[in-house]
């Protein structure tokens, strides 16, 4: 039977979120459900909550960084059982047959993955709800395993901020020696400083803030430049061999290309839209430089991701919150007023259920 799960949700682009029920629906022999413990929040959770990319449904229930127990699996299930600390990250589903699903990189299904909310369920045709949430039902397929002895609150970010940074650092082969440079330092940003420090890597970050030096080499980072600083990227020039992008608004790319290697790649990772200013190919050509994206990563290299984090102790720098706290944690995020994520404590929605 459909379960009725209290969650937190907003009506429309301007309803602040509360609390609200939703349908989860009936577990099919290949579930999970799962109690959520935790949920990071994410930016992406308050573009989606005001329909800032115009493809909002509501009601919503966000969260898509989600960590919890599971409370009972389906008769399919092989890899999970009651009691286990798992996760779920931005997707719940995809097609499973063609070529991107064929390779574990489920994000590129050409069929359309679907996202763990603001979407519709591809087999009943019911609305997909997010962590922001007491229970999920999710397919065992896209459950994954948190490793013993990771703080399950630190983790909860590592399945969204984690792995969109973590899949460019494979796919680019990051490892001993490789120089990385990161660029913003935010939720992405932080972990894409400690994982690239954890794979070997040489750390540099771009920033224009002269504030965030001291910060930034707690995280691991090597080096600092400002980058609005001509000398010192000057100093850089022909350096860096990867660049990870994570600064989340149009801004302009040009003054990082020079920095890259021969072979170098800058990749965005936080910003979806138009380039601008636009990008001179110069030092692309000369360079055989490229400018790229990357989202999210398939199961397969989130599991990789969040065992590797087991195995190096490596978890978010979070901030904990009450759900009932929720609407003032996004007027902070809209500030960059978090070190360096939000994560609810699930727990606290307890007291909107004695409240109601």
């Amino acid at each position: 039977m459909t379960l009725d799960v209290l969650s937190y949700a907003t009506q429309s682009a301007s309803d602040d979120l509360g609390p609200f029920y939703v349908k989860r629906r009936d577990q099919r022999d290949s579930d999970v459900v799962i109690d959520i413990l935790y949920c990071g929040v994410c930016h992406s959770d308050l573009h989606q909550a005001r329909n800032d990319w115009g493809n909002s449904k509501y009601p919503m229930v966000p969260g898509h960084e989600i960590v919890g127990r599971v409370a009972s699996v389906g008769s399919a299930v092989t890899r999970f059982k009651a009691g286990d600390m798992v996760g779920v990250g931005c997707m719940v589903d995809s097609c499973q047959h063609c070529s991107a699903c064929a390779k574990s990189l489920e994000q590129y299904c050409e069929n359309k993955h679907t996202m763990t909310y603001n979407d519709v369920d591809q087999h009943d045709q019911m609305p997909t709800y997010g962590g922001y949430s007491e229970k999920i039902v999710v397919s065992e397929k896209f459950v994954l395993r948190i490793p013993d002895g990771l703080d399950p609150k630190g983790a909860a970010p590592l399945l969204c901020a984690g792995i969109t940074v973590w899949s460019p650092l494979r796919h680019w082969k990051v490892g001993q020696g490789t120089r990385v440079a990161v660029t913003g330092l935010g939720g992405l940003g932080h972990m894409a400083i400690k994982l690239a420090k954890g794979l070997g890597a040489e750390v540099t970050l771009f920033t224009r803030s002269p504030g965030k030096e001291a910060d930034a080499k707690r995280l691991g980072a090597d080096k600092v430049v400002l980058s609005t600083d001509p000398a010192q990227m000057k100093a850089v020039r022909g350096k860096i061999d990867l660049i990870i992008d994570t600064v989340p608004y149009a801004h302009d790319l040009n003054p990082y290309l020079p920095t890259l290697a021969l072979n170098g790649t800058l990749v965005l990772v936080g910003y979806l839209g138009p380039v601008d200013p636009v990008v001179n190919s110069v030092p692309l050509i000369m360079g055989r430089r490229s400018v790229a994206g990357s989202v999210i990563g398939g199961i397969a290299e989130t599991q990789e991701m969040l065992d590797f984090c087991g195995k190096h102790n490596i978890v978010s720098d979070i901030e904990m919150l009450d759900i009932q706290h929720i609407n003032q944690a996004y007027e902070r995020m809209l500030k960059s007023d978090v070190k360096y994520r939000f994560v609810i404590d699930m727990g606290s929605l307890e007291k909107d259920r004695k409240s109601a």
